[in-house]
């Protein structure tokens, strides 16, 4: 009598992390780039915020190009988490893109986070950069340099961060873009010293490093600010939108109070 060969036994399933109703994983999501800094910036990040809140799943992802993606970090957990998204307005990504991937994952119990722009706080590391820079207080107006995007809301929290930082530094502020359909960093940085006079700096206005930050300081001959990176400024932000995101969870899937 002929026997079949056995089937191969199937690979078994990632394990996942089960998370109770007292503290959601942080999926810290971001964009992803092909320069190896961006990520590596991602990593520190994520871990200042798990020194910061040793009781928290903190978990780092990406939407594209670097690894973890997001699906992946998705399929390792299992009930309450929220996604913190290191993403300046409201553009595309988080629009569609993070609903989407969550909506894909039905064992994750999960909410997304607002972006992390506008923000006071933002306002504050900006000017940290720009100090870092060598641009003095007062010296003269800044570029607030952005990726572009089709929303027209993203545009708008743009705007918003640059009078946020231009109240910060009482000094004129005007948002230019790397790409997209918006005044580039070089026009709008020309503009403002026929306007104001005195040099003109450049604010980097990206979560890491990599080619958008790169294409913002070579637009101009002027001081060029590092981007926000990882910073104690950053990492209150993204655990006040962690903690806002998290009151959305079902009543079953909320952390308690005193944790947040």
């Amino acid at each position: 009598m002929n026997l079949a060969p056995a089937a191969p036994p199937s690979s078994p399933a990632p394990p996942r992390t089960l998370h109770g109703a007292r503290r959601p994983a942080l999926v810290l999501v971001a964009h992803g780039s092909r320069d190896p800094a961006a990520a590596a910036e991602v990593g520190r990040l994520a871990a200042m915020v798990a020194a910061a809140r040793p009781e928290l799943d903190v978990r780092p992802a990406h939407l594209g190009l670097n690894a973890p993606l997001l699906p992946e970090v998705l399929a390792g957990l299992g009930g309450a988490a929220v996604l913190v998204p290191l993403l300046l307005g409201r553009g595309y990504h988080a629009k569609v893109d993070l609903p989407a991937v969550l909506a894909a994952a039905p064992q994750v119990d999960g909410v997304v986070a607002a972006p992390l722009g506008p923000d006071p706080l933002l306002a504050e590391l900006l000017a940290l950069r720009l100090a870092q820079a060598g641009v003095r207080p007062g010296a003269g107006p800044v570029v607030l340099a952005a990726a572009g995007s089709r929303e027209e809301r993203a545009a708008l929290d743009t705007e918003a961060q640059a009078a946020l930082l231009g109240a910060r530094l009482m000094v004129p502020v005007r948002a230019g873009y790397v790409t997209g359909a918006g005044p580039g960093v070089a026009e709008v940085a020309a503009r403002l010293a026929r306007e104001h006079g005195g040099p003109v700096a450049v604010a980097a206005y990206f979560t890491a490093p990599g080619d958008f930050a790169r294409l913002a300081a070579a637009a101009w001959d002027g001081p060029a600010a590092a981007p926000l990176g990882a910073h104690p400024l950053l990492v209150r932000l993204l655990l006040r939108r962690y903690a806002a995101a998290a009151g959305r969870l079902p009543a079953v899937a909320r952390p308690h109070p005193r944790l947040v």
